[in-house]
């Protein structure tokens, strides 16, 4: 079922054709038809799980209805901003750790502080884990699962290659030779043109003790030397055949079905750890995973946990307490986290947690291991990112990475513009 870009009305007739609330269920003290729009983007997996959990919510709620939108790439971006512009942003959107600080000190996000605990109840998810959410002192979103950076592959394009499976202490040199023999044996590309990836570039500079944004004021946590050598590291690997070629990875929009991998163009994707199950969903070879790359063996890893993704209530809703109850069962209750799986993350709710582990499938069971392997690997989780963050990875690097792939830059121009519109883009 093609569920992106278009609208679904679940309205609470299953309530009123008898569907029975669940042993001890409260009935929420909510206006008569009270009715929240939800947005998100993601794959049709999500999608469905999605609304599967709002149905569940609305035969246990009576008189609410979700109105749910799933959009897909940039769109979400642009849908989002046409509604703050008209003051009339979703009442439950959906945001990442990238940009809950932008969108949050631009106005589109309602504190939540008012909630906690009586509609909001994310007191088990421990104090550590709201900080991931927690922008200038004020609850902005609730994390919906944890996650971190990832490598996927295809598992038999490296049996056929005779190649040992990628390890967590793999080198970034060692990753390049690996590329490109994959190239050579699989017809395919090696793996994605990863200079375009902010988060990846993030976890190479925190292995060298830099980080994407300054860890302290305003402005970037690299210098133009930095930028320099990741650009030309990307740009050797992509002329020695070890990347999707330009015109490939241009029609990345940060989804599963326009990643290279989830093309059938690479045998290697690097996402978020939580994507690896929508990724397996399209792609008939058995994927594995393990971390990014990193400087040198026994060298700092550049990861850290952070919340897959993130609900917001829109500034702009009506129904704020209705919002916050809508989120707190979607972390909370047992029923919607059997529905949800790990899709958006390993849940932040222990109870959760321990309920769907033993419902889950391998490769679901994959990205449980994944984020504990990490736990020894993690560094510090990085300050909230700063406001126009969002617009520096979209219309800056993004633009920038695709003309040096298409060599019309070299390196040291890209890297010198990266510094020169990253520091006009980002505003704190």
């Amino acid at each position: 079922m093609q569920v992106n870009r278009r609208s679904f009305l679940m309205g609470s007739a299953g309530a009123a054709a008898g569907l029975a609330f669940g042993a001890g269920s409260a009935i929420p003290a909510f206006a008569a038809d009270t009715s929240l729009r939800a947005m998100w983007w993601g794959s049709n997996d999500r999608a469905k799980r999605t609304l599967d959990v709002a149905k569940l919510y609305q035969s246990k709620t009576p008189g609410v209805t979700i109105v749910g939108e799933s959009l897909s790439g940039d769109g979400y971006w642009t849908k989002l901003a046409t509604q703050m512009a008209g003051r009339s942003i979703a009442d439950v959107f959906q945001l990442e750790p990238g940009t809950i600080s932008d969108y949050s000190k631009r106005g589109a996000c309602m504190p939540l502080d008012e909630f906690v605990p009586s509609a909001l109840k994310v007191q088990s998810f421990g104090a550590d884990m709201l900080k991931l959410t927690t922008i200038d002192g004020k609850l902005y979103g609730v994390g919906l699962g944890l996650n971190s950076f990832s490598m996927f592959f295809d598992t038999v394009e490296f049996e056929k290659a005779g190649i040992p499976l990628p390890t967590p202490d793999l080198t970034w040199d060692e990753y390049a030779k690996l590329a490109v023999e994959l190239a050579k044996s699989s017809g395919k590309s090696g793996g994605p043109y990863a200079a375009r990836y902010a988060y990846v570039f993030d976890a190479w500079l925190r292995q060298r003790g830099k980080s994407l944004f300054a860890r302290e004021g305003v402005g970037l946590g690299f210098t133009a030397d930095d930028a320099t050598e990741w650009f030309d590291y990307w740009e050797k690997l992509r002329k020695a055949g070890g990347t999707v070629a330009a015109d490939v990875q241009t029609l990345d929009q940060n989804t599963i079905d326009t990643n290279a991998l989830g093309l059938g163009k690479s045998v290697i994707g690097m996402a978020y750890s939580n994507q690896m199950i929508g990724y397996q969903l399209i792609i008939k070879n058995k994927l594995g995973i393990t971390m990014l790359p990193r400087e040198k063996k026994g060298g700092p890893s550049g990861h850290y946990y952070r919340p897959a993704l993130i609900w917001s209530v829109g500034a702009t809703t009506k129904n704020g307490e209705a919002a916050a109850k809508f989120i707190d069962f979607f972390v909370n209750d047992i029923e919607a986290g059997k529905i949800l799986g790990v899709e958006r993350g390993v849940p932040m709710s222990p109870t959760v947690r321990e309920a769907i582990l033993p419902q889950l499938n391998p490769t679901e069971q994959e990205t449980v291991k994944y984020v504990n392997l990490l736990k020894d690997q993690v560094g510090e989780y990085p300050p909230p990112v700063p406001m126009g963050a969002t617009q520096f990875d979209q219309r800056v690097l993004r633009p920038i990475c695709d003309e040096l792939a298409f060599e019309r830059t070299s390196p040291a121009e890209a890297a010198a513009r990266l510094i020169e519109e990253g520091k006009a883009t980002i505003k704190g």
